[in-house]
């Protein structure tokens, strides 16, 4: 046997265990993403003529395409491909740099693999170990994918579950590289996950232009790759090749760098402090570590909010006279449905209300994201010698607390800017809309505070909490599941803005009631355990 890969096997087995409830809550949204969709595709277009007036309103309607990317076919099977392939290999692609990382860079910098190294395992076997731990994760996914749409014909569905199994797996080997160059877990995510959003941009850019997918910048983005798989749709299966070649020259590169350094170092030095000025509080510390990433969600937030917004007039074109399409919308949107030009008028404020909700979910990530920056630094062991100091603990955390929760609201009050500007009408109206949203971003966040300051160990399931809210709201209303399954997240229990009616004020104080009460938990028992090991 290998002696570099020495140990590999019970590496493995550690990491499976580790990640025996993350894992297979992603596995679940990515393959629920999927396979919800064509139940809800074939009640909205179940008939040909209906299908191939998609296809028409498609190819000239850039905005749609640049979210969802061009349609290749007009059964079932190719829409689901057309609808859920994208969003399926981006959720694969996070899923992927979250395992990496956390078993290689995030193992060393806590000083673990440093331990693990001094026994009987190989230089190769962590990096191995994590890359292997990511492969069962996406074969499991496309696994689940393949078999829940064989029914559509095996040779698509074993098409995009394999497209969707070699995105994560290209992802997971570019979140190795990075793992090799930066010296914090927090880098190397943020780098992995910037590589990850340009692929985004680059295949909507391309499919906004181009009808047929044919773009140069489709063809440079892996995301574009798997629409260019064309699953149910005259597969091509020497695309997946690009796949394996990308993934091996990656590997290649990330076993290379593992071999050159030492564990715990890097290729990308740390900045062994603040080039200038002072830090004169917790809060300025505490601002100085998250400011990168609260301006990437920033700029992120506001660019999406401006493509969503110009997509309202698409959107409404594309529903037409389709009552369940209508019908979808305007639950998520939380609007009543009127007939003629006034109806119009509504879809437009419900596709806008439902883009709202959309963004609120997804800056429930974020403040999750900044609220275990608190684990962090704690597991880290950087907040105890702080903490030596005469900094308190409800200082330390209030800084972190007050960034999380001000960020949220900064990232949600910047797309309700873009949404304004990219629909051109109403701005105000569509600040409040995302902003209507900002209490049950606080909920998520104060219930990660909790998780933090009660159960330090199992503050990650935050992100599951997190998870569910959003597929809850993503999927939910269109598998049409009960009201009492969708009042489980907080965001069911928000109006939803704009709206004709004046919104009622109560859900909005309670639920920061709630977030406050929470909050007040979280520091009562941050304060009363001792900080982790």
């Amino acid at each position: 046997m290998n002696t570099q890969l020495a140990g590999t096997g019970a590496l493995l087995r550690l990491a499976l265990r580790r990640d025996r409830v993350m894992a297979p809550v992603w596995i679940l949204v990515v393959a629920t993403l999927v396979l919800s969709l064509p139940g809800s595709l074939e009640s909205v277009y179940g008939t040909a003529a209906e299908r191939e007036r998609l296809l028409a309103t498609m190819t000239t309607n850039g905005s749609l395409r640049a979210l969802y990317g061009p349609v290749f076919g007009d059964s079932i099977g190719a829409l689901t491909a057309w609808r859920g392939g994208v969003f399926a290999g981006l959720l694969a692609g996070v899923m992927s740099l979250v395992i990496v990382v956390r078993h290689t860079r995030e193992e060393e910098e806590s000083g673990r693999q440093e331990l693990l190294s001094a026994a009987m395992v190989g230089r190769r076997a962590p990096l191995t170990a994590a890359l292997l731990a990511a492969l069962t994760a996406n074969a499991a996914a496309a696994l689940l994918v393949t078999a829940g749409l064989a029914g559509r014909g095996a040779a698509g569905a074993l098409a995009l579950g394999l497209g969707i199994g070699a995105t994560g797996m290209l992802f997971a080997a570019l979140a190795a590289v990075a793992a090799q160059l930066t010296e914090s877990a927090r880098l190397a995510k943020g780098l992995t996950g910037a590589f990850i959003g340009a692929a985004f941009v680059l295949r909507a850019a391309g499919d906004a232009g181009a009808p047929d997918g044919g773009s140069a910048l489709t063809w440079i983005s892996p995301l574009g790759w798997l629409e260019h798989v064309r699953a149910f749709a005259a597969e091509r299966w020497w695309v997946l090749a690009l796949f394996a070649a990308a993934s091996a020259a990656q590997l290649a590169a990330a076993y290379a760098l593992a071999a050159r350094r030492d564990v715990g170092m890097s290729f990308l030095p740390a900045r062994p402090g603040p080039a200038r000025g002072r830090l004169g509080s917790a809060g300025a510390l505490a601002w100085r570590l998250q400011r990168g990433t609260l301006l990437g969600w920033s700029l992120g937030f506001l660019a999406a909010g401006v493509v969503f917004g110009g997509m309202t007039d698409g959107a409404t074109e594309l529903v037409g006279d389709n009552a369940r399409t209508r019908e979808i919308i305007e639950r998520m949107g939380g609007q009543a449905g009127q007939a003629g030009q006034a109806g119009q008028g509504v879809l437009a404020d419900a596709f806008l209300a439902t883009m709202a909700g959309m963004l609120a979910m997804v800056a429930a990530l974020y403040i999750v994201s900044a609220v275990l920056r608190l684990s962090a630094e704690e597991s880290g062991q950087r907040a105890e010698p702080l903490l030596a100091s005469a900094v308190g603990r409800l200082r330390w955390a209030g800084g972190h607390l007050a960034v999380a929760f001000g960020g949220s609201a900064l990232i949600l009050l910047l797309a309700g800017l873009g949404l304004g500007i990219g629909h051109g009408e109403d701005i105000g109206g569509a600040v409040a809309a995302t902003l209507g949203q900002l209490p049950a971003v606080w909920v998520i966040g104060a219930l990660a505070a909790l998780l933090h300051g009660a159960a330090p160990r199992f503050a990650v399931a935050a992100w599951a909490v997190a998870g569910a809210a959003l597929a809850l709201g993503w999927v939910g209303p269109a598998l049409n599941l009960p009201q009492a399954v969708l009042d489980l997240s907080p965001f069911a229990h928000l109006p939803k803005l704009p709206g004709g009616q004046d919104p009622s004020w109560a859900p909005f104080f309670s639920l920061t009631a709630l977030a406050a009460a929470l909050l007040a938990a979280a520091l009562t028992a941050l304060r009363r355990r001792d900080l982790a090991a």
